[in-house]
């Protein structure tokens, strides 16, 4: 069983959304003629076909021997544009994806998006994707407009995802302001990975994972730099006071209690991140269909790390069944023997 936590998919009407008002995004072409999503004149997202058409994707299933995707909008989520409007985008994407889910239940389930700005409103549109939708998550960035996860005002939010067991998938998005990584390409490639970093460590570090300790989340990108950097964290809470004004605990102690996606290709980042927080918290992502995304290298580096084959089941699929309780029905639909 492959199960693929981290792929991304437009629903129709959410491209036209983007392209009538992109603010402070804008779309352009690179040399090889690629549509691309911008910001400050750096890429952002390169288009591709398969990001809007479910049978290509069902080939790409196939090909690989993925059997199920949990499907997300991808940067920038809904996170332009007035409230009303993204509160709009919002439902319009779930609904989407529940329709995408409906027309395919035993290839694709659904994480939503959440107009994260406004945090009544986003348990709002939480709550009706969940229960009335059927989505299985939730997929955050890893700031909104310069919010970052951490804020006071968020709590309410990962309550409630807590009480409805839906695991939260953190997502980069770039960085606030344009620094050093808007050139040539670094957005994707390092700005993204930092944001995830920078996000998840202050959420430690405030405490959120202390007070909600049955929250479920899912670092993209196998948790940015997070597994290099955990002893680190852990020097700074020791040496620094303010580290550990809100956590009884250095802050290893939370994020090994978090699960990591394999959205990195590389045999020696996935021993770093195994060694860091054990295969039981790592789970399968592709990151398809970017052009940075690799369906076959997810699954082919996952089986030559040398894991017993447990190891290699649970992070292909064992562990993200569980992970994802309203998974449930569509498994015993995909596979009734289990």
């Amino acid at each position: 069983m492959i199960i693929d936590v981290h792929t991304h998919f437009f629903p129709p009407g959410y491209l036209e959304a983007l392209r009538r008002g992109p603010e402070p995004y804008a779309f352009g072409r690179d040399a090889e003629g690629r549509t691309l999503l911008t910001l400050h004149g750096a890429r952002i997202v390169t288009l591709t076909r398969e990001m809007t058409a479910p049978e290509d994707r069902l080939r790409d299933m196939e090909r690989f021997g993925v059997d199920l995707q949990i499907v997300s909008v991808t940067t920038p989520n809904v996170y332009f544009g007035p409230p009303a409007r993204r509160r709009d985008l919002a439902r319009m994407a779930n609904d989407g994806l529940a329709d995408l889910v409906r027309r395919f239940p035993q290839r694709f389930a659904a994480m939503a998006s959440l107009p994260l700005e406004e945090p009544e409103a986003a348990i709002r549109e939480l709550d009706r994707a969940v229960l009335e939708l059927g989505m299985v998550g939730v997929i955050l960035g890893s700031n909104a407009g310069g919010r970052y996860l951490d804020g006071p005002e968020l709590y309410p939010l990962f309550e409630r995802a807590q009480a409805l067991e839906v695991p939260i998938l953190v997502h980069p998005m770039p960085p606030s302001n344009a620094d050093a990584t808007f050139a040539r390409g670094l957005v994707p490639l390092l700005g993204f990975v930092f944001d995830t970093s920078t996000s998840v460590a202050r959420m430690a570090l405030a405490g959120v994972f202390e007070r909600l300790p049955r929250l479920r989340m899912v670092l993209g990108h196998l948790g940015g730099t997070l597994p290099y950097l955990i002893q680190r964290l852990d020097n700074g809470y020791r040496a620094y006071p303010e580290a550990r004004e809100a956590i009884p605990h250095p802050p290893s102690h939370y994020l090994r209690r978090l699960f990591y996606d394999t959205v990195s290709f590389s045999i020696p980042s996935l021993e770093c991140a195994l060694g860091a927080v054990g295969p039981e918290h790592i789970v399968m992502g592709t990151d398809y269909p970017h052009v940075i995304g690799d369906t076959g290298a997810a699954v082919q580096t996952v089986r030559a790390l040398g894991l017993a084959d447990a190891a290699v089941a649970g992070i292909l699929g064992g562990t993200a069944a569980a992970l994802f309780p309203r998974l449930a029905d569509q498994i015993k639909k995909i596979f009734p023997e289990r």
